[in-house]
């Protein structure tokens, strides 16, 4: 994905009216499972939790509402976070 269409991307948890990303925010690409595509928002988080990954909310998971998404750093590519599978 080049820079111009990484910057089209949406962006998890955004208003629908205000969905692409913003300057002066660093973001990662959100790769497989009910998020794929979208772009998270992962300013001010530290190396550590960025490393450790994200259990994100949705409603369109394997568990319905209530569950949560899996993402986690790529080995080769720290700009896209795969998924991980879903938990409740």
């Amino acid at each position: 994905m080049d820079e111009l269409e990484f910057m089209r991307g949406r962006v998890y948890g955004a208003d629908h009216d205000d969905a692409g990303p913003q300057p002066g925010r660093a973001y990662v690409e959100l790769v497989g499972g009910p998020l794929d595509g979208l772009l998270l928002d992962v300013t001010g988080l530290s190396d550590h939790e960025v490393r450790a990954g994200v259990a994100l909310p949705t409603e369109i998971g394997s568990h319905g509402p209530g569950g949560r998404a899996l993402y986690a750093p790529r080995a080769t590519d720290s700009r896209r976070f795969e998924w991980r599978g879903d938990t409740p």
